[in-house]
């Protein structure tokens, strides 16, 4: 029996059985956690991606991506002959009851969603979709993007028609890297919206299996599209307020942090962390996103776009505060040595995407700095800084030995275990330290060398 017509128990039973066959379209950080999910439910899965590395490696038994608990589970599943993965997207399809697109959308060069991976992945479902299958959007889209996007191109090619003949809906990824697989199974409740009662059904039927916290059903796709993009926002706004506020802190001599932890212990204040920039391929995206859709409708997202701009000039910021310190040490641009610590947008994960480091380089060789070093503990190779000529190094000593100015940029745990005054010890010369987290530990003394937080006065070291 095809799968839309199943009853919620037979869909449940097939389920935990390994009686349906899952396909997932686009193996990165989320399309490998997603996989592992559903495995653990009990569905067979077919992995698809066009990086032929990624489907030796699963085929090999290993992972792909570096995220906790993706490599035991592969080499486990593969081993069980659960999963399998391959790059042609039309048997994929043929040989699945349910297919998830999971791959990335990004910006294009006028910030618009880049739809171009989403409109290949379709195609190749299209071709190979069957009566009675369900397909489920999980990347993150501008709203919209399910009925008048995929809809469209998913039955042109195969033929059939939405909600009649297949069932289509939307149900973002909500994820965090480094706990990726927890949070799809245990953390957090599915987000589900179809675009149509049985597309709504069957995936909320599905997805409460896989979910251990449940589904809340949403009235339709393009609510489930706006709610994932609204939980990015959220957060942009908020970490612009944190960043304004640390800026004003700074000028007034006071310590951000003290005063967010006093502010947050009110119920109703949740003020999030400042920081150097805001990275990782779903906060700096998703505004843009919403930004676009509004205007599209007449609508104008004052506040989205403040924030937006508060952020993305946080790197500008940063620059600005090595010029100062540069100046009170009384040094010279041309014989500067600047070591940046960081490349992760985010602590304790190698991912690199939109991280606010790459911006803070490109703003000093704007300014005519030259002698740039960057240091990750997690990231062994870039080859975007590569092509920037920009040395990364997993030598904390190397990096900052005979360093002037030194910017931590990526709150790593490492990181946290430093003091201002080890990093001086290690450069072997007076040095400005930018803490472009508030993280450091500092003692303020009449020493040589000066420190400056993001949310922190400027203070002799």
């Amino acid at each position: 029996m095809v799968l839309l017509k199943r009853t919620n128990d037979e869909l449940v039973s097939d389920l935990k059985e390994g009686k349906i066959t899952v396909s997932v379209y686009g193996l990165g950080h989320v399309g490998i956690p997603l996989t592992i999910a559903w495995l653990l439910a009990g569905a067979k899965v077919i992995g698809v991606d066009i990086d032929e590395n990624k489907v030796r490696a699963i085929n090999s038994g290993r992972s792909p991506i570096r995220e906790p608990g993706t490599e035991e589970a592969i080499s486990k599943f593969v081993s069980e002959g659960k999963l399998k993965a391959m790059t042609d997207g039309r048997e994929a399809s043929l040989k699945s009851e349910v297919k998830l697109i999971t791959v990335p959308v990004g910006l294009d060069n006028k910030k618009r969603a880049d739809l171009s991976s989403l409109k290949a992945a379709a195609i190749s479902i299209g071709k190979g979709l069957k009566e009675g299958d369900l397909v489920i959007l999980e990347s993150s889209v501008p709203p919209g993007t399910t009925r008048g996007f995929l809809k469209p191109i998913l039955e042109e090619f195969s033929g059939l028609r939405a909600e009649k003949d297949f069932g289509l809906a939307y149900s973002p990824e909500r994820i965090a890297e480094g706990r990726a697989i927890k949070d799809i199974v245990e953390n957090y409740p599915k987000i589900v919206g179809g675009i149509g009662s049985e597309s709504s059904r069957v995936a909320s039927v599905l997805y409460s299996i896989v979910a251990k916290k449940g589904v809340i059903l949403m009235s339709n796709d393009i609510a489930a599209e706006l709610e994932k993009l609204i939980e990015g926002i959220y957060r942009d706004v908020n970490i612009a307020l944190a960043n304004e506020v640390a800026k004003l802190c700074r000028g007034l001599g006071l310590d951000f942090e003290e005063v967010r932890m006093a502010s947050n212990s009110q119920p109703y204040c949740h003020l999030h962390k400042a920081g150097a920039g805001v990275g990782g391929y779903c906060i700096p995206v998703y505004p843009y996103f919403l930004i676009n859709v509004a205007k599209d409708h007449g609508i104008r997202l004052k506040l989205t776009e403040t924030g937006r701009e508060i952020n993305e000039n946080m790197p500008k910021e940063v620059v600005k505060l090595i010029s100062d310190g540069m100046n009170k040490l009384g040094l010279r641009k041309e014989a500067t040595k600047i070591t940046l610590l960081g490349l992760a947008f985010r602590g304790d994960i190698p991912d690199t995407r939109l991280s606010p480091t790459y911006d803070i380089v490109k703003e000093l060789f704007r300014c005519k700095f030259g002698m740039i070093v960057v240091h990750d503990p997690v990231v062994e190779h870039d080859d975007e800084l590569l092509k920037m000529g920009v040395k990364l190094t997993q030598n904390l000593e190397e990096a900052i030995r005979g360093a002037d100015i030194i910017v931590l940029v990526t709150d790593h745990s490492t990181y946290k275990k430093l003091g201002a005054s080890k990093l001086r010890k290690l450069s072997g010369k007076p040095i400005v330290v930018i803490d472009g987290r508030n993280i450091l530990e500092v003692d303020a003394k009449a020493g040589d060398s000066l420190y400056v937080g993001i949310g922190r006065p400027w203070m002799s070291i």
